[in-house]
């Protein structure tokens, strides 16, 4: 019996998104053009595969137990094909979709923008939010590109690559009446504290080396990024205790300074994870080696 393999990211669409709305949305096609992709795989696979509900549609029991093995075989089909392709990053046309943290945004992507912009002009990036789910962010299902941050618990058709190790340290305000250039157990305990409290696994991490070390704190705000912190040290007595290259970037601000930890509370990866499909992807392939390169780069800074 014969396919049309053009039907197969419509029905992973619609088994991913639950919605036709959605999964139109997604394959860049309207959705009469997908309602009638839809009525040929019905009629292909003789089953109705997708029951209308009130808030989207329910992909029957049959549709459930094929979806993996679809995905399976796209997945192994793109690795063959694209594999081929060739790629030149000076040529190219590419559109990346990146999940990452706030400490990414911050720490890299600025960096990784500016060697695109060199290299590889016609490559654009659109990052979603990262935070402790890999599910969210499509990460798994292969529709999104790559997720940057700190994975834990990847499922098996994830590849993870470590780029890059960081440490935390302390900031306060630069004119801070008890604070010079250290800081002392006593000092910290003592001092309240601005506490970053985004999506993920980064809060867990520095709660957990405090509880390592025995070293208490006393929390007076918590917020949920980064660029909060400066405004509040400013004008305040209070410290945080931050990744130490994102505290290089806080350093340029003239009312801050940077201290040591008055510990050492160790360090933490920042990783890539992407889907397996993506493995011999030429354009995928260049554009990890890129970041391999920037995270050399910026870690070399601290």
């Amino acid at each position: 019996m014969r396919y049309d393999l053009n039907l197969l990211p419509v029905f992973i669409a619609l088994i991913e998104e639950r919605s036709v709305t959605r999964a139109a949305l997604r394959l860049g096609i309207t959705q009469p053009a997908l309602s009638n992709a839809l009525n040929r795989l019905r009629d292909a696979l003789q089953d109705p595969l997708f029951i209308r509900e009130r808030y989207g549609i329910k992909p029957t029991q049959f549709a459930l137990e094929i979806a993996p093995v679809i995905a399976e075989s796209l997945a192994r089909l793109d690795e063959v094909l694209v594999g081929r392709q060739h790629f030149d990053p000076a040529t190219a046309t590419r559109h990346f979709t990146i999940a990452a943290n706030s400490y990414v945004e911050i720490v890299l992507m600025p960096s990784i923008i500016a060697r695109l912009r060199q290299l590889a002009p016609g490559i654009k990036m659109a990052l979603m939010p990262f935070g402790s789910d890999l599910a969210e962010t499509g990460v798994i299902s292969g529709t999104t590109d790559m997720v940057l941050g700190r994975i834990v618990d990847p499922p098996d058709n994830l590849i993870i690559q470590h780029l890059m190790d960081d440490g935390l340290a302390c900031v306060v305000r630069v004119d801070h009446p008890e604070i010079q250039d250290t800081l002392s157990r006593e000092q910290y305990e003592q001092l309240r504290h601005v506490n970053i409290q985004p999506p993920g696994r980064l809060r867990a991490g520095l709660f957990q080396a405090l509880e390592r070390q025995g070293l208490r704190r006393e929390l007076a705000i918590s917020v949920t990024h980064f660029l909060a912190v400066p405004e509040i040290i400013a004008v305040t007595d209070y410290c945080a205790t931050l990744p130490r290259l994102v505290c290089n970037h806080i350093a340029k601000d003239p009312r801050l300074k940077v201290v040591p930890a008055p510990v050492d509370l160790g360090t933490f990866p920042v990783q890539i994870a992407w889907h397996v499909r993506y493995r011999n992807d030429p354009a995928h392939q260049w554009f990890r080696q890129l970041l391999v390169e920037v995270a050399a780069e910026v870690a070399g800074n601290t």
